[in-house]
């Protein structure tokens, strides 16, 4: 019972932050380009690189930090449902080139932020 608890609470810290982030980033940079799932996105992958790298690395580590962060926070928090949306959107709008540069741009520095994601972990224990 208490894995769905930490699932649970990650959820909804994921989805505070997922609004949060995906606003703030609306308002800074506007919606032409779907900026805001493209940075939360990018940090999810930075966050489930350092998380799981952390985690794999500590055994000893409770394993409540793995249905906090990678199940809870970051389930909640990505967006690749989003992601698609607003893909398939530009698609049917005609603006080829956001939809090819934003599956591009994402894909690619979605590995780098594992990638980074993995280092930084990997640095810091």
């Amino acid at each position: 019972m208490q894995k769905y608890f930490f699932i649970a609470l990650g959820g909804s810290l994921g989805s505070l932050a997922r609004f949060w982030v995906g606003t703030a980033v609306a308002n800074r940079l506007g919606t032409r380009f779907p900026y805001g799932t493209f940075v939360i996105n990018l940090t999810a992958c930075i966050i489930v690189g350092f998380a799981l790298t952390i985690l794999g690395k500590h055994a000893e580590l409770s394993p409540a930090w793995r249905f906090l962060i990678p199940i809870g926070f970051v389930g909640a928090y990505s967006t690749f449902s989003t992601f698609e949306w607003e893909t398939f959107a530009n698609l049917q709008t005609g603006a080829f080139l956001i939809a090819a540069s934003y599956v591009v741009l994402s894909v690619l520095l979605g590995l780098v932020g594992v990638w980074c994601g993995v280092l930084i972990a990997r640095i810091a224990s």
